[in-house]
């Protein structure tokens, strides 16, 4: 990968991404950090408009959102729109709840995918999927991420901490899903004594990010989001320090 590639997942730091001054601040220290590129989720409310020229005046780029299903599935055109005024090429369904993942439900979800899949398509837009740790559950012998995968056209955006935590091999999935991921999640996994798993900074925890990255690398993956949903430490700290590790250890 290249350093131009690693994009700070927003996520991770909202907690300081609440009002648009809280934006300013951090995405200058985002920016400040390395990192050229922005994953856009968790933010608080803020005009498209006005959270471009933020990033903007960063140097920063959007290289993908997460959204609510409800907007993907149901108010595509709108969105869309969004995506466009940040400059965003994707973005990704973030969760799933039960009501979709089952059933007649899980069929009404990968029809109305399919349809949003297709309209953003059109537009330019590729439509991921984000895995979490349930798509791992066999269903009639099946992991649901499989039956998914097979049943619609969904770009992938594999979460290596998540693939962990269901079970799965995270060097595997990337090297198997990369020709179909824009955007991989890269998120550490480690164990502490007071319990575990939990997320920490890339290079601190247990995976081979030197494997998951030459995996995606082969496979044509354009972004890498770095992610920590909780830090033992200030968030922009724990970014510097993946962001260090990534560019020492894993660039090329």
């Amino acid at each position: 990968m290249k350093i131009q590639q690693v994009a700070a997942q927003l996520y991770t730091l909202r907690d300081s991404m609440k009002t648009p001054d809280d934006m300013a601040r951090t995405l200058k220290a985002v920016r400040a950090i390395g990192y050229q590129a922005v994953q856009v989720s968790g933010v608080g409310p803020i005009a498209p408009k006005a959270l471009r020229k933020l990033l903007d005046d960063n140097g920063l780029t959007c290289c993908s959102t997460h959204e609510d299903v409800g907007m993907i599935l149901n108010d595509t055109d709108a969105l869309i729109e969004k995506l466009k005024t940040l400059g965003s090429p994707s973005t990704a369904i973030p969760w799933l709840g039960r009501e979709h993942r089952i059933g007649d439900g899980f069929k009404r979800f990968v029809a109305a995918a399919g349809a949003a899949y297709e309209r953003m398509k059109g537009a330019g837009i590729d439509l991921m999927y984000h895995n979490h740790a349930f798509e791992f559950e066999k269903t009639g012998g099946r992991l649901w991420l499989d039956t998914l995968y097979s049943k619609t056209s969904l770009k992938a955006e594999i979460d290596t901490y998540w693939v962990q935590v269901g079970g799965g091999n995270p060097v595997e999935w990337c090297r198997r899903m990369a020709p179909r991921m824009p955007v991989v999640h890269l998120k550490d996994l480690a164990y502490f004594e007071d319990g575990g798993p939990a997320t920490a900074e890339i290079g601190q925890g247990n995976l081979d990010f030197k494997a998951i990255a030459r995996a995606c690398a082969e496979g044509g993956v354009k972004w890498y989001a770095v992610e920590q949903d909780n830090c033992r430490r200030p968030p922009l700290e724990s970014m510097k320090i993946s962001f260090d590790y990534i560019r020492e250890s894993l660039c090329t």
